[in-house]
């Protein structure tokens, strides 16, 4: 994306995305006139310049969390706004289709936006705020042995600890997952916002996880907006053991399990990473059935070649915001959910343990995962 391209995407959307609702909420009603009109694109235009701002200095060079956090929190509501604003527009072009009186259609849409808008802006910071819901799947694995049938893998995923000080969020997440009598725990990346001395004290809660066939932890693509690599050394230094292209043998008695990790596509320009499946698998037995952590579900393709029996993903947050989710769809082949590829390879999509960038999830809750995996009849 050339630098003209990306300025007019910048200057572009969020003028977009106020232009709608001041036509709904500010213009329509008033009809263009009169002390709230005026006020109204005050207040449009003073978002207009204040919320990419805010933005910038949050999560551009400065890294002002206040700024971080201001900013996302608006760039939430304003999409939340903007998206019910489009839906008031065709409810209010209908309503005028059947003759209703255009300034009175106007009034009561814009009210019934409002008000949507304010109790899913409410709903969102709770849903985001709290501890995830636990989501319990059976997955039937070909070749699992007998010894490993009903064997629990508790993911945790997306967490992304960052402005908002969620160390107490942190703790009871670690009590949730150990109450799930995890016997692996993975983490499938997207760890954190920001650099290890900034985020040590919200990922320090993780060292208290408890699982007796391992910790795994894989890079997702936001560890490379920083230091990955600090990040990996730091997990391993709370007892986790960060997957690199790389893989371990879990066994229950007599009876093997191979649980490899890869780096996110992002990752392909950071010497020493970029996804290497053939590295991660390099060396296991073939009759060994494999769970593969890797970060974006788009990364199945690989698995499907490689024969790989389950694929552990996040990313794609569930959408994180309705209707967010059609987006993430464009680009991602599940948003949330177990589903199947190929002949004999499945993938669960976590919809995300956290939240990224605006502290609200709608219609699209966290979740702690346990996958429980059982022989295949």
């Amino acid at each position: 994306m050339s630098a003209v391209v990306l300025l007019l995407f910048i200057a572009l959307v969020p003028a977009v995305m106020i232009a709608v609702p001041w036509w709904l909420l500010v213009a329509a009603p008033t009809g263009r006139q009169g002390a709230r009109y005026r006020a109204g694109s005050v207040a449009a235009v003073v978002g207009y310049l204040c919320v990419p701002t805010a933005l910038f200095l949050g999560h551009g060079p400065p890294q002002l969390d206040l700024a971080a956090i201001v900013g996302d929190f608006a760039l939430g509501v304003l999409w939340i706004v903007f998206t019910w604003s489009v839906i008031g527009l065709i409810v209010r072009g209908v309503l005028v289709l059947a003759r209703v009186d255009k300034a009175l259609a106007s009034r009561v849409v814009a009210l019934a936006v409002v008000a949507v808008s304010v109790v899913l802006t409410g709903y969102g910071a709770y849903e985001a705020r709290r501890v995830p819901q636990v989501r319990t799947v059976d997955v039937a694995i070909p070749g699992l042995a007998q010894g490993l049938d009903g064997l629990r893998v508790v993911v945790v995923t997306d967490t992304h600890f960052a402005a908002i000080d969620r160390t107490e969020w942190s703790k009871r997440v670690v009590e949730e997952v150990n109450a799930q009598r995890p016997d692996i725990v993975g983490m499938a990346g997207d760890l954190v916002d920001g650099s290890v001395e900034r985020r040590r004290d919200q990922v320090a809660p993780l060292a208290d996880v408890r699982a007796p066939l391992g910790r795994f932890y894989i890079t997702g693509n936001h560890e490379y907006l920083d230091d990955a690599q600090a990040w990996m050394d730091q997990m391993a230094a709370l007892g986790w053991q960060p997957l690199n292209n790389t893989h371990r043998t879990v066994d229950r008695g007599d009876d093997k399990l191979v649980v490899a990790g890869i780096n996110d596509p992002t990752s392909v320009d950071v010497p020493g990473h970029g996804p290497d499946l053939a590295a991660a698998l390099a060396g296991t037995d073939p009759a060994l059935p494999v769970v593969l952590f890797a970060h974006q579900p788009k990364q199945v393709s690989d698995s499907v070649a490689a024969g790989v029996e389950l694929q552990i993903s996040g990313h794609t947050h569930g959408g994180q915001i309705w209707p967010f989710n059609y987006l993430v769809r464009l680009d991602q082949p599940v948003v949330a959910g177990l589903s199947r590829h190929g002949t004999g390879t499945q993938l669960y999509t976590s919809r995300g343990t956290g939240y990224w960038g605006p502290p609200l999830r709608v219609f699209a809750p966290s979740e702690i995962t346990v996958l429980v995996l059982r022989q295949a009849r």
